[in-house]
Order: structure tokens, then C-alpha cells, then sequence
């Protein structure tokens, strides 16, 4: 796991390559090929502004820029400082590959030479690229084969998430990787994708919250028409999948193929809770990932008894070797050689891990830690609810008090007074929101996540 110890900070910046495209056929190409030829890539979002897309690429020391045809005009004019050539998906891109030396030589890439350096979400502040290493990825894709049931030579998936995001990458490659097939949406219809996993090709598909929130938005009569789907496994990821949608998605499509994975760009999976645990353990992200180690601890770094909440760490052959920051390589921020991503859990008796809330969004109000996340389940059961997001905010007597940022379901407007009244008969009085704000959307970024930190900014 010392990553730093096997070469991996060692990477020349000179050699930094960006692919700045939503998803697309020559995203996956231009990435396997600079893995061939031993260059780490810097995948960048397609939804990036040309302030943003200056900031990390200057940040990543991007010397070539992949870009795609939609985007051209984001990066042209782009206040670069070390990009010294653009190359544009279509005629160019395609002349490069046919003028390109016939027999090109290929260095052998290391285990622990970079793979990617997608860069994080940037939740809870800027965003850091993370370097991932070869080894690191591969052997994911060889426990995530084991898990899932779905990446065999004979498999077909259906890759909906960006492909600049660790998850969105990981799970369309991976079917590549051991010989299947991966077909790409550039964007996302709900209708589209229910029709196309009904129509018998696809084996297995990864998708976050917002996807399936869509999904179950859709009418009635359609979902009811498209109940027989012929996948192996629907995997979920990258923000909490609340137990509400949980039982909607056992409930659509039945109990046999529902997994729920907790990781993150630095860990790669952590955990999966199988169909067969889905409605048996409630807010729940499962056992350990094959080859994954999980530990709950305390402050001092204790780690904590069953039924204690406690800051989830993991120690795995899949983790990061470091992240990429101010143009240099810096080592992991590891204790004692265990990682931890600001999450805290719980571990109930049999060993499953119940996901509390991250670290940086409890509440403390009155002196008594709330976790957010507890309110957003019981809220989720509100049948006019149709997203939700609990923050604290400032508050002269309290410290904190709880607000909840609601999105309608349908066109109708919930009472503030009927959602409290809700609230009340699952919670605490202290747990109770005391703001209820409705808006039309939560701000998210491109993988789903709800981008908390602006609501209490706002």
C-alpha cells in the first residue's frame, strides 16, 4: 500500500496528457491509448467552464488537451500555462492516428505508474487530482468481476455515467478489460435508458441517486410497462441511495440484482451491499470489498465497538498513491497506511457497515452531534417529496439549527407545517427541521453528489 515507496511520485509533468470530452467513443480510446504508452491521463469534464478547465490543467501541468468537438470552445482562448497543443475529436484527431509511426514503440507501464488522474468533485472545497495507479485499477476490476457478475467476455454494459469521474471510468472499462462490450450515452434520458435495459442487450449498468430519482419520476403507466429487464446486476454509487428508492427499484425490476457500493475517487470500493441484503439491513452499504479491509475509529484512532459511530477508514490494494496539487506530486494523507475519506459509520453485529453521515456535514446544535443523513431518509418517505438535502446554519441560541432544502414532487407544493408534522412522527424534537425551503433543483456536480457546501453558503 506505501505507494510513494514504489516510484509512483515520481511522475515528469511534461508527460501530463488531459482529455477534456463528455462521454464518447474517443474519450475511451484517447485514455487506453496513453495507458499503452505509459502516460498518465487528466480526464476532465465536458461540463467544465473555461475558468474551471484553465484551473486544473495548469494545476495537472497538461501538456497535450484532448478535446472534444462540443467543447472546442471552451479550451480555445483558454489562459493555459503549460498546454502547448490542442487536438480536436474529428478531422485532426483523426489524421493524427493515421499519420502516426507504423510499428510505435511501447513502453512497458509499471504497477505502480499512473493509470488516470480524474480530479475529486470538489464537495467540500477545491478540487485534487488523484493519481491512480495501475495496479490499483486493475486489481478493482478483478474483484468488481467476482462481486457484481457481470463483466465476462459475454458481458454487455450500459456506461451512463461521465467518464471523467473515477466510477464512470471504472465501470465502462472494466467490461473492456476482460473482453466484453461497453456501449456509451452521451447524455441521460430516463425513458431512453428504461427502454434500452428492457430490451434484453445489457447484462449489467452503473448508475448514481439522480439517475434513478429520474427513473421513478417518470409516469406510472411506463414504469409499469417496463418491469421485465434482463440484467445481471444494477450498481449504485457515488451519494447515498436512500432505502425509499431502495424498495421502489426491488419493487420495479425485483430483489435479485440491487447492489449499493460506498467508495471514493481515492478508495476505488470499499463496500457492497448484495441483492439479498437490500431490504434486510435498512440504510445499509454491506460487508467489506473482496481484498478491502474496513475499520470504524474514535478521535485518538481507536477503533470503536459494534453499534459506535465511528470515522470509517479502509485499507486495500486499490487505493491512490497521492494526489497531484500545485503542479507536484504530493504522498496520501494515510494513518498508519489506512485512508479515510470524512465518513462516519457504524458496524452493526453480523459486520455490515450503515453509513452515519460525512464527518463535515453533522450538525451540532445545543451541543448534541445530528447526522443530516437520518432526517433525509425520513423525508424521502414523504410522498411529495421528491429530493432532499438537510444542512445546518447559523443560529444565535442554538450554535446550529437544522434547515431542509426540498424539491416538490409534481407540480403541487408540500405544506412547510405538513413536512415539520412528518418529521415529528419519526424524530427526535431536536432532529426536527426547524426551516423547510423548497427550491426547483439541488446544486450537484457532474457525478450526482449534492453539493452541500453551497447550500450553507448560500
Amino acid at each position: 500500500m506505501a505507494a510513494a515507496a514504489n516510484g509512483t511520485l515520481g511522475q515528469e509533468p511534461s508527460q501530463h496528457v488531459g482529455v477534456f470530452a463528455p462521454n464518447c467513443i474517443e474519450f475511451i480510446e484517447t485514455v487506453l491509448a496513453l495507458s499503452d504508452a505509459g502516460s498518465p491521463v487528466v480526464t476532465l469534464s465536458g461540463r467544465l467552464n473555461r475558468a474551471e478547465l484553465t484551473e486544473i490543467c495548469n494545476d495537472a501541468c497538461v501538456k497535450v488537451l484532448f478535446v472534444h468537438q462540443d467543447c472546442a470552445h471552451v479550451a480555445q482562448g483558454a489562459a493555459f500555462a503549460t498546454v502547448e497543443r490542442l487536438v480536436v475529436f474529428g478531422p485532426e484527431y483523426e489524421a493524427l492516428l493515421n499519420n502516426g509511426p507504423g510499428q510505435p514503440y511501447r513502453p512497458v507501464a509499471g504497477e505502480w505508474d499512473i493509470f488516470s488522474i480524474p480530479f475529486t468533485s470538489g464537495t467540500t472545497g477545491r478540487p485534487k487530482g488523484v493519481l491512480l495507479p495501475h495496479r490499483a485499477r486493475a486489481l478493482l476490476f478483478y474483484a468488481m468481476a467476482v462481486e457484481y457478475g457481470c463483466f465476462g467476455p459475454e458481458d454487455s454494459f450500459l456506461a451512463l455515467a461521465p467518464l471523467a469521474h473515477g466510477a464512470g471510468l471504472a465501470f465502462a472499462v472494466a467490461p473492456i478489460f476482460f473482453g466484453g462490450t461497453c456501449e456509451l450515452l452521451a447524455t441521460f434520458d430516463a425513458a431512453q435508458v428504461v427502454q434500452r435495459l428492457r430490451d434484453g442487450r445489457f447484462t449489467g449498468v452503473f448508475m448514481v441517486p439522480t439517475h434513478l430519482h429520474a427513473i421513478f419520476s417518470l409516469p406510472a403507466e411506463f414504469l409499469a410497462e417496463h418491469r421485465d429487464i434482463a440484467l445481471k446486476s444494477l450498481i449504485c454509487n457515488a451519494a447515498p441511495l436512500p432505502q425509499k428508492v431502495k424498495e421502489r427499484i426491488v419493487e420495479q425490476w425485483g430483489p435479485h440484482l440491487l447492489h449499493e457500493t460506498y467508495g471514493s475517487t481515492e478508495v476505488g470500493i470499499a463496500c457492497n451491499i448484495r441483492p439479498a441484503d437490500q431490504l434486510r439491513k435498512r440504510s445499509c452499504v454491506g460487508l467489506a470489498f473482496p481484498n478491502c479491509a474496513v475499520e470504524l475509529r474514535d478521535p485518538d484512532g481507536r477503533e470503536v465497538a459494534a453499534n459506535e459511530i465511528g470515522e470509517l477508514y479502509t485499507n486495500s490494494p486499490f487505493l491512490f498513491s497521492g494526489y497531484w496539487k500545485q503542479g507536484r506530486a504530493v504522498p496520501p494523507p494515510l494513518q498508519r497506511g489506512w485512508f479515510s475519506a470524512g465518513d462516519l459509520a457504524r458496524k452493526d453485529g453480523e459486520g455490515f457497515i450503515h453509513i452515519v453521515d460525512r464527518k463535515s456535514d453533522m450538525v451540532i446544535s445545543g451541543g448534541i452531534n445530528i447526522y443530516p443523513r437520518q432526517i433525509e431518509e425520513v423525508l424521502y418517505r414523504h410522498p411529495q417529496v421528491a429530493e432532499v438535502a438537510v444542512v445546518g446554519v447559523a443560529d444565535e441560541k442554538w450554535g446550529e439549527r437544522l434547515r431542509a432544502y426540498i424539491v416538490p414532487r409534481g407540480a403541487g407544493r408540500p405544506d412547510a407545517e405538513s413536512i415539520i408534522a412528518f418529521c415529528r412522527a419519526d424524530l427526535s424534537g431536536y432532529k426536527v427541521p426547524r426551516d423547510i425551503v423548497f427550491v426547483d433543483e439541488l446544486p450537484k456536480n457532474a457525478t450526482g453528489k449534492i453539493l452541500k457546501r453551497r447550500l450553507r453558503e448560500a
